[in-house]
């Protein structure tokens, strides 16, 4: 857990507060946090396949590879979907898992 709160400080997502009632803060209003900034702040990689991975190198077999368009699209609809999702949305109390604590 602290590696990740690290992270989100480092990138700028929340600031730390010190001395009594400290702890840490959102710097934007969760509707303006979508969950796939924090994913891939957080995970190596979002994608299905290492070959769309940011950076990877061209692969020698992407010509003739029968499902490299199903993992495009795969991968679409996961930047699509995650990309519209904020905290907000989590935060929401009609949907469930409220009865937990961190």
């Amino acid at each position: 857990m602290e590696g990740i709160v690290k992270l989100l400080v480092r990138d700028g997502l929340l600031r730390g507060l010190r001395g009594k009632g400290g702890g840490y803060r959102l710097t934007r209003p969760p509707e303006a946090y979508p969950v796939e900034e924090i994913l891939r702040l957080t995970e190596e990689a979002l994608t299905p396949v290492a070959c769309l991975e940011r950076g990877a190198p061209v692969c020698p077999r992407a010509a003739e590879c029968r499902t490299l368009p199903m993992w495009r699209g795969l991968n679409q609809v996961i930047h699509d979907y995650l990309g519209h999702v904020t905290l907000a949305d989590l935060m929401r109390r009609e949907t469930g898992g409220n009865d937990y604590v961190i």
